[in-house]
């Protein structure tokens, strides 16, 4: 009810449906362009598990919580998550965050990385000293032709060192097919800072 409210003068978005478990949302409608999901729903159902289903589904995720329990948001992040924001922020933060994931854009939140920062099961997938050089230019928004400029490497070279880092990513279970993805193992190997909470007036 509270999200409702909030989202209700945007006229560019559009609160389609609400559900209290993830199978009944997955009933009721089929196209979605975005999920905004409580980690903790009446069922008790795992939140890995339902940010799994919801990815198979199509639907892009958004984790709207309290961010009291950062294993659950580890979970749901490992899953692949646009990001975390907290029931607690304003109503201009929390509609901001909606809206760019809506838009498949990232979240950037200093919980979700303060989560994925302390997860004991990340799995290191050994990348070499210019391997992390690539990584953190690409994944902080650089092009490859920029990073290829900045690296002294072809473009060509920058491409396939990506496409090395993409897959050694997948054998180790942290699939990163999207440059999004990229960031989020960036953030989560220290590769790139963890981003800052804005300070509060």
């Amino acid at each position: 009810m509270g999200l409702a409210a909030m989202l209700a003068p945007e006229p560019d978005l559009e609160l389609v449906v609400t559900a209290p478990t993830v199978s009944e949302l997955l009933t009721a409608a089929t196209e979605l362009d975005l999920v905004v999901l409580d980690l903790r729903l009446a069922d008790g159902s795992d939140p890995e598990q339902n940010v799994r289903a919801l990815r198979a589904a199509g639907c892009e995720v958004l984790v709207f919580t309290g961010a009291d329990n950062p294993f659950l948001v580890r979970a749901a992040a490992r899953a692949g998550v646009l990001g975390v924001v907290r029931k607690s922020a304003d109503v201009g933060t929390v509609v901001a965050g909606v809206r760019a994931a809506a838009h498949g854009g990232q979240v950037v939140s200093a919980d979700w990385a303060a989560a994925i920062d302390g997860d004991p099961d990340l799995h290191d997938v050994g990348l070499s000293p210019r391997q992390q050089e690539v990584l953190a230019l690409y994944a902080s928004g650089e092009k490859a032709s920029r990073v290829a400029r900045t690296t002294g490497l072809s473009e060509q070279t920058v491409n396939d060192y990506l496409s090395r880092i993409r897959q050694k990513y997948a054998d180790a279970g942290r699939p990163a097919p999207t440059k999004t993805d990229l960031y989020k193992r960036a953030v989560e190997d220290g590769w790139l800072p963890i981003p800052r909470r804005p300070p509060t007036a």
